[in-house]
Formats: structure tokens, sequence, C-alpha cells
């Protein structure tokens, strides 16, 4: 079992404070449904605040407007950059170029509102901009997507909540997504689990180490792969102090650092004190031709690098 450090401490009090609210919401939200959404999203925006870098403007519902003039449905946070025009900031209608993350907010997590939010996110990404010219372009869009939740419904003796949330969502995932970038970003339920993408470039037959057994698993051409996994409170080999609230913040720390550079010392530091937990999830499998033609060789032939830190070229993400 891990060591527990000083910073799980402030974790568990933010993971304390969202049951807290979500227990005061509860008790008036039959009353006016719409203030109890209200106040659970400016929980999730007053946790934001507090833990992301200041520079930040975090607002609440707004769309997203993209170049071709596509607009988004209302999303309840956005996260928008340093450099956005402080005339533009209670417009409700936010360019997409200035925002870094927007996230869905429910109360009470039910199975429709995943499929919505992956519906939503795969939308967004099909009318942002294409960018091209090393893997992480083209498998990671320049807006992160998510879906945060107090709780859930699945509360009987017999319910199997987590194996609900993740069959919802890989339903949804190939009904509404066809290319990674699409993919939903996160999806935390704060009492329960925290799910993150995560994507392989690829492994094919010109990698050394391509035996039968990878064979077996990524086919005779080889494969891209992503999956949505799943840190989970109580699960085996998870430490005691795990929080969902603390891989969901790693996580948005180790997205955003790629492209705000401060934040990569905290984002190291909070990998080094495991505030991300320990994870699993289903495989989903992509073939070559998920990227640019410009690129497609090289990634086929595995020239890319393991390990390094924010390199464009590393093989997973």
């Amino acid at each position: 079992m891990e060591e527990k450090h000083d910073i799980h401490d402030f974790l568990i009090s933010a993971q304390r404070d969202i049951r807290e609210e979500y227990d005061r919401i509860l008790k008036r939200a039959t009353e006016d449904p719409g203030t109890a959404g209200d106040q659970g999203e400016e929980n999730w925006a007053t946790l934001l605040r507090n833990w992301l870098p200041s520079y930040f403007h975090i607002v609440t519902k707004g769309r997203i407007l993209c170049e071709n003039g596509y607009a988004s449905p209302q999303i309840d946070i956005l996260v928008l950059h340093p450099s956005y025009p402080k005339v533009l900031l209670d417009k409700k209608l936010y360019l997409a170029g200035g925002v870094a993350a927007a996230f869905e907010c429910k109360t009470t997590l039910k199975a429709s509102h995943v499929k919505e939010a992956v519906e939503t996110a795969a939308n967004i990404r099909k009318n942002l901009p294409k960018l091209e010219g090393t893997p992480y372009k083209e498998l990671n869009s320049s807006i992160i997507y998510g879906l945060l939740a107090h709780s859930h419904s699945w509360k009987g003796e017999k319910s199997t909540p987590v194996e609900n949330i993740e069959k919802a969502i890989s339903s949804a995932d190939k009904e509404s997504v066809d290319h990674p970038i699409q993919q939903l970003d996160f999806i935390t339920v704060s009492d329960l689990a925290t799910w993150q993408t995560m994507k392989t470039v690829f492994l094919g037959p010109t990698w050394p180490h391509y035996s039968d057994t990878f064979k077996n698993i990524y086919g005779e051409e080889g494969s891209g792969t992503s999956s949505y996994v799943g840190a989970i409170i109580g699960s085996e080999h998870q430490m005691d102090f795990f929080t969902p609230i603390s891989n969901l913040l790693a996580g948005l720390f180790s997205r955003l650092a790629w492209t705000f550079k401060d934040m990569r010392g905290l984002e190291s530091y909070f990998r080094q004190v495991n505030m991300m937990g320990n994870g699993q999830g289903n495989i989903r499998f992509w073939p070559i031709s998920i990227y640019s033609k410009g690129i497609r060789n090289r990634v086929y032939n595995g020239q890319l690098s393991n390990g390094a830190s924010y390199d464009e070229w590393n093989c997973s993400f």
C-alpha cells in the first residue's frame, strides 16, 4: 500500500465538500430542480477555481462557437484561456479558439447523461479545425471535454453503478465516435470513480517485439487503441485514500500542461505523489487510417518515442 501524502488530506477535504453539497442540494431538489442544478454547477466551478491556475477564466452556462459557425448546446462550465478577451467574457457564446476545457454537470448521474455528453463532445470536435502533423495533434482535441457528477442513480443493494456507467460509455462511444479525437476526456462521479481516455498510438508488425501474442490482440496489420480508464473507489489495488477528485485534477493538469507549460512542475509532482490512483478499462481498436497520410508511414514504422514527457511523437497519451 502506498504511503499517504499531505496533499491527499486536501483532496479528501475537497471530496467531502462535494459530498456535503450533494446532501444539501437534494433536500430542496424536488422543489426547484433548476436551482439544484445551478448549485451543483457552482460546486464544480468552485473546485476548478480553487485548484487550477488563477489565470484561467472559469465561467458557467455558455455555448462554444466554432470557426465554421457551429454553436454547441449550452455547456455548464467552460475554462477559458488567459488571453480570452475580457470584453467577451459575459457574452455566453464563447470562441472555440479560446476554450481550454468544458464540462457538463449533473447532480445525480444517469445513463442518458453519459450518452448526451459523448454525443456533444463528438459533435464539437467534428466542427473544430483539423490539426495534422504529429500523433498528439491528430488524437487530442484542443478542447478538453468532460462530464462531472456529484453522485449517481444506481443506489439499490444489487445495483452495479460502475458496470452501468462503463456500459453506457461503451455504447455511446460506438454510436457517436468515429475517431479517437472525438472521445470524451473525463467522466467523474465524485463518490464513485473517474474515467479518462488513454490512447496508444500504434502497435504493428514493424515493431521488433510484435510476437504472435500481439498479433492475436492487435491483428496482422496492428492497431492503435483507446480506452476509458476507470479509477474506482475501493477497487482492488486502489490506495485507501484515493479520491475521484484527485484523479480528475491530476488528469486535468496533465492535459492542460501540454499547452500551459508553467503547469508541468506541479503536474509532475502530482504524479509522484500518485494523485492519479490506479485504473483499468476496455480497449477500442483503431486502424492506421485514423492518421493523416503525412504521418502514417512514420507511425506505422514505429518511429515514436516512449515515455518522453510532452513529446508529440510519444507512443501513448
